[in-house]
């Protein structure tokens, strides 16, 4: 996935209302972008943090920019876009550049499923059962080269769980990817310190069969493209 503009530098001032950040750019102007993350940001939201921003000139936006990366230590990058998993998961299925998923070969985006819920994508193909895949966007990190997720309590992503389970008992394939939007990790677990009640519903849709993925980005300032696969522990939920 490219951006569809060049990237701007400039300075995190504050992350506020969850959804915006004012930034002071390079040329020392100071604008307000939009900040389409509404997770924590444990981390990713230090005054001072180096950001880089994607101009627009649509006026059926509101700001004129939107957060895309944080400039990290050691030549790293974060994605700040909670929407950019999606569009890299999406190229990477019709591509069909994900061994585990490759044998599907029709990609369905937003289908109803569970109760008032819509997966992410389901896959389908004929002579497999269909694959319903859920993702979910990681760049929380704390400890080492451990991702974490979730940043915050989400009862939302513990119904997933459970709608995915559903799913296996069904007889249909179901796929919790997690996608670490940072390039300074290389294992995932769960921060069941955060949300107990989460890392207890991972456990239980691992026993019922949902099949747990987890794969990392390459990032720069062209863009974010899905990378490798990391690991994930057999249990996770005891794990702090």
């Amino acid at each position: 996935m490219r951006f569809q503009t060049p990237l701007v530098p400039g300075r995190l001032i504050r992350r506020y209302k969850r959804f915006l950040a004012d930034v002071e750019l390079d040329s020392g102007d100071v604008i307000t972008a939009h900040c389409a993350n509404p997770g924590a940001m444990l981390g990713l939201k230090d005054e001072g943090l180096r950001v880089w921003l994607e101009p627009n000139d649509d006026p059926r936006r509101k700001l004129n920019y939107g957060w895309r990366l944080a400039e990290l230590p050691g030549g790293h990058w974060a994605g700040i876009d909670t929407a950019v998993p999606n569009r890299v998961v999406k190229e990477a299925l019709l591509a069909r550049a994900l061994p585990a998923l490759a044998a599907y070969g029709t990609v369905r985006p937003e289908v109803k499923y569970g109760q008032k819920s819509r997966v992410d994508f389901l896959l389908s193909e004929p002579g497999l059962p269909d694959a319903y895949v859920e993702v979910k966007n990681v760049h929380l990190r704390r400890d080492g080269d451990w991702a974490e997720f979730p940043d915050s309590v989400t009862t939302r992503g513990a119904r997933h769980l459970q709608e995915l389970s559903d799913m296996v008992a069904q007889g249909h394939r179901a796929v919790m990817l997690y996608v670490v939007q940072r390039t300074d990790c290389a294992r995932f677990r769960l921060a069941g310190d955060i949300d107990p009640a989460y890392a207890a519903a991972f456990d239980r849709a691992l026993t019922a069969g949902v099949e747990m993925m987890c794969h990392g980005c390459t990032i720069s300032q062209d863009g974010v493209i899905l990378a490798e696969m990391l690991p994930i522990p057999a249990v996770t939920a005891d794990v702090t």
